[in-house]
Order: structure tokens, then sequence, then C-alpha cells
């Protein structure tokens, strides 16, 4: 797989990318989420899930991987395979996040599973648990779902905390989320300290069925930033695994679309976001290893620009996608 350059970070990545959220921890949103695990939730059994996968990406070619503080164990999980497949740090870039706190100690009914604080205090905790985790392997922070409602771009105390880090020689990211990413993006673009940009990069979610941070995306990656594109397949929407009724309109037409270039339905959403030009890094979400080799099919597929036009009426107002998001079960 080919290598690039993550925007101004000067970090080394590959197009495709692997997400742990699904992974990690045995409650997620991602549809039949449980199903992907086979209902086996005991900590041993999900972290030889999650080599196995690791393992096929790594087979692959990817050589990005993406974790967070909430995602359960996954930082744990990554750490515990490059230690044993005596991978060096040198060799991949791991990204991660702080802002969530993992709280539904394992269970898959917890009535919350993670907990939001964008506070100096959290920021400190969680940078200290992630730098143990992955003990010279971190190589890009993030703000977990930074928004304007958060009052995030407004903590000085965090935003200098931050500028540290990068000084330091960590990239600092931030992710998205919600019906208002452009805007909270264009914000972000605009935050400097000492003259510097405090954030190098921009983890967003973009798919077929929500693309209203596009043009935001397009100025940020002109602007020097790193794009890595999150929920590219809409947590399970954009797969066979969707058999909502609601959906069997829009499903055939994105089936009439993938057997014309005889891929399989992932693949070929997967293709549509890095058609996108402005797209570095593009996020599995992948949950076995037989999802990972389906999903990396899209590399292979030759996406014509009119084909995003064909696919309009797959498009959901942006108020409504996120709410049909936030109402997803974690199974």
């Amino acid at each position: 797989m080919e290598k690039r350059t993550l925007g101004r970070t000067g970090l080394v990545v590959t197009p495709f990318g692997l997400g742990l959220a699904a992974l990690g921890r045995p409650g997620y949103i991602t549809l039949k989420h449980g199903q992907d695990l086979r209902h086996d939730y005991s900590v041993d059994a999900m972290q030889a899930q999650t080599h196995s996968v690791l393992d096929a990406a790594w087979q692959a070619g990817i050589r990005y991987f993406d974790v967070a503080r909430s995602y359960g164990h996954a930082e744990e999980f990554l750490a515990s395979w490059l230690s044993r497949r005596e991978i060096s740090p040198q060799a991949v870039t791991v990204g991660s996040k702080w802002g969530y706190t993992y709280v539904a100690n394992w269970r898959v009914d917890a009535p919350v599973h993670e907990v939001k604080d964008l506070s100096l205090a959290v920021l400190r905790r969680q940078r200290a648990e992630s730098d143990a985790n992955l003990n010279g392997y971190l190589k890009l922070y993030q703000i977990h779902s930074a928004t304007l409602e958060s009052g995030i771009f407004e903590d000085s105390e965090v935003l200098h905390e931050l500028a540290a880090y990068r000084r330091a020689g960590l990239a600092i990211g931030l992710t998205l989320s919600g019906p208002r990413q452009a805007e909270t993006l264009e914000r972000a673009v605009q935050i400097e300290l000492d003259g510097l940009p405090v954030f190098d990069c921009v983890q967003a979610t973009w798919n077929l069925l929500e693309t209203s941070a596009g043009e935001a995306l397009r100025a940020a990656h002109q602007a020097g930033m790193g794009v890595i594109v999150k929920e590219a397949l809409a947590n399970g929407r954009l797969t066979a695994k969707n058999d909502d009724p609601a959906f069997a309109r829009r499903r055939a037409l994105l089936e009439a679309a993938a057997q014309e270039l005889n891929a399989s339905l992932d693949a070929f959403c997967l293709a549509a976001v890095f058609a996108q030009p402005w797209a570095d890094i593009v996020l599995s979400g992948a949950a076995t290893p037989e999802q990972l080799a389906s999903n990396v099919a899209a590399l292979d597929i030759s996406w014509q620009l009119a084909m995003t036009d064909n696919l309009d009426p797959l498009r959901e107002p942006a108020q409504d996608y996120w709410a049909e998001r936030s109402a997803l079960p974690w199974i």
C-alpha cells in the first residue's frame, strides 16, 4: 500500500487506516456489532479478535491505527499486538483521542458507555494513560468530538497544553461529530498560539449519506491540515448489514451501482470516500478479518465523479443523519 504524508504533521501514513472503536469494547453502535463478536465478550476473546483483525490489516499493508481512551481496552489491545509482533514504532503511525472516559465496566447493557469531559484535568490524566499504554508509538493526539457547544476553543488552559505537546513533537488534532462539523472545523482552523496553528489534523465523518462537511474539509486540506475520514460506512448503514425496510430503496440503488463495478456494497461506498481528493486517510471500522478484506477491495475500484452525482438521492440532511446515528443501539 502506498505511503503519504498526513498534511503538515509530517507523519507517514497509508491511505487506509484501521479504527478500533468496534473492537476495544463489547458495546458499540455499529449495526449487528454483537454478531460480529459472536457475542463472546470476554476480554481474552475480544483481544484475540482484535489481534486477528490487526493481523489482516498488517498483511493488507495498513500502517495507520486509530484508538481512543474511551474505546475500552483498544489502546491496550493494540499495544499488546505491536509488542507480540515486534513491530517498531517507526513502522506504524498511531493516533489516539482524549475527552471521553469509558464507564460501561465491560457491560453491553450499561445505561451509559462513555462520559465526555474536555477539561485540562482529563487531558492530563488521559495523556498519561495513553503514553503508558502506547509507549513510544503515540504520534497523533486528538480532541475527541470537539464541538462549538463544548467551549473547548475558548479554554485557553487546554489550548496552551495542547500547544506545548505540539512543540514537544506530538501532532495535535481534533475529531468532529454532529450536524455542525463544518462550522466547528472552520473555527478550529482559525486558532493559533504564538503565530502557529494549534491543530495539524482533523478527523470527520463523511460518507454517501452525510456529505455536509465536504467543503470545509477541502478548505482545511488546502490550508495544510491532514484529513482523516471516520464512519465512512455510516456505522454499518452502508453495508449489507442494513436490512431496515425504510432503507430498502436506497440500498437497491447502491447495490445496482456496486454491481456495475463488480464490487461489494461496503467496498463501493468506501471507494466514494477515497475519491475525495482531500481525504488523506479513510478508516475501516472492520470487526472481523473478512470485513477488513472486503473493505480493502475499495482501493481497486476506479471511481468516476459521475457516480457521486448519480447517488445524490442517498444524501440525508445533516440533522436527520445525526438524529439517526444517535438512535443506534449500543449492542
